[in-house]
């Protein structure tokens, strides 16, 4: 079982020694990131498994340069170049805070949006785009659903060819249709052009033939590296086949380890065991007149 990048002297993505604390001045406030050693070659496509808030998201923010890394002996290469001094060209990152810009939720038509970010630069690939998406050019950005805007989105970030894309939970508002249709656009224009996928998900479901690699993720660190899929070492997540399975059984893990970390100190989630009204209780109680 090989680990991505294993065989590759040049990876397309290559991060050593990165460790980043979003507090770094503080340093009761645990790091993101810990350690972080990832090598993937290039035309890989690699699902990032963990759950809310294992780092997925940090790590692919400082992929796209978005946070900077200070630390000596740090490196974070795409293409060979530091994403801090040299970012590369062809690196598109597609996230779930696009939606939120009040720019993208104005009263502007979606063929104007998209002419004003150089579509008909792309006119093949943003018409192929448009039919896979289902996208309609006479929308208005601020009247149509989240799901949409979303659809708009990735038509603006995949027109354009890309080298290395980073998808952070961007087709969490897609219909099942339209989703299947752009994982298989996405993985045919990986085969067809060696372009290299990182892509962290909550939804499992039809990713089984996508990937080439699996990764996991918990408390900022790769419990297992990228990994190539199909899994032949049962030791990695047991005899499961199936994406969906191995995802529910790290999960499953992530959370055991977790409580076991409370049990030791760390803070717990979930309810208060305790019988001791907190203060806004004590509080809240004393205005209530529903009784």
């Amino acid at each position: 079982m090989a680990s991505a990048g294993s065989a590759d002297s040049s990876p397309e993505i290559n991060v050593v020694n990165l460790t980043f604390s979003h507090n770094s001045a503080d340093s009761r406030v645990e790091p993101s990131l810990v350690d972080i050693n990832i090598s993937l070659p290039k035309g890989s496509r690699t699902i990032l498994v963990g759950a809310n808030g294992a780092g997925k998201s940090t790590l692919l923010q400082i992929l796209a340069g978005k946070r900077l890394i200070s630390k000596e002996g740090t490196l974070v290469l795409i293409k060979g170049k530091d994403v801090f001094r040299q970012y590369p060209e062809g690196v598109t990152f597609l996230g779930t805070e696009w939606a939120m810009n009040p720019v993208v939720r104005g009263d502007i038509v979606v063929e104007d949006f998209l002419n004003s970010v150089g579509g008909y630069r792309h006119k093949d690939r943003r018409d192929k785009l448009l039919d896979i998406l289902d996208v309609d050019l006479d929308w208005h950005m601020h009247k149509i659903s989240d799901g949409e805007r979303r659809r708009v989105q990735l038509v603006m970030g995949l027109m354009a060819d890309w080298d290395v894309l980073l998808l952070d939970e961007v087709t969490v508002d897609l219909d099942v249709l339209v989703r299947d249709d752009l994982l298989k656009f996405l993985k045919r224009d990986s085969e067809e052009r060696g372009a290299t996928i990182l892509y962290a998900t909550h939804i499992f479901d039809g990713l089984n033939e996508f990937p080439t690699h699996v990764a996991h993720m918990r408390l900022g660190s790769f419990v297992t590296l990228p990994t190539s899929w199909p899994f032949e070492d049962f030791s990695v997540a047991g005899p499961n086949t199936q994406l969906y399975g191995v995802a529910l059984q790290w999960l499953r893990e992530d959370r055991d380890f977790r409580r076991e970390l409370e049990k030791k100190g760390r803070k717990v989630r979930g309810a208060r065991k305790d019988d001791v009204p907190v203060d806004s209780e004590t509080f809240y109680k004393k205005y209530d007149y529903s009784h």
